[in-house]
């Protein structure tokens, strides 16, 4: 949606909005594009990106258990001389 700021003076809590919902919202001056209004991402902080982190470390170390070694994945391909068999 395109408003010139003159118009968004009066609509700016339901331009915030929409543009919180993604709606794409520019405001032009002279009817060129001048802004654009869009949500600010949330940071995390300090303990919340640790803990993110330790989460997806616990997965991926559960996941890396739970199959053969691939060291040894391919062994029921040989024999006990170590030759295909």
């Amino acid at each position: 949606m395109r408003i010139s700021v003159s118009e968004a003076k009066g609509q700016l809590t339901e331009l915030v909005r929409r543009a919180e919902a993604g709606d794409e919202v520019v405001l032009t001056r002279h009817g060129q594009a001048a802004v654009r209004l869009v949500p600010v991402r949330a940071t995390l902080d300090r303990m919340s990106r640790r803990a993110l982190l330790e989460a997806a470390r616990a997965a991926g170390s559960s996941k890396a258990k739970a199959g053969p070694s691939a060291a040894r994945s391919q062994d029921f391909l040989y024999g006990d001389d170590g030759l295909p068999g």
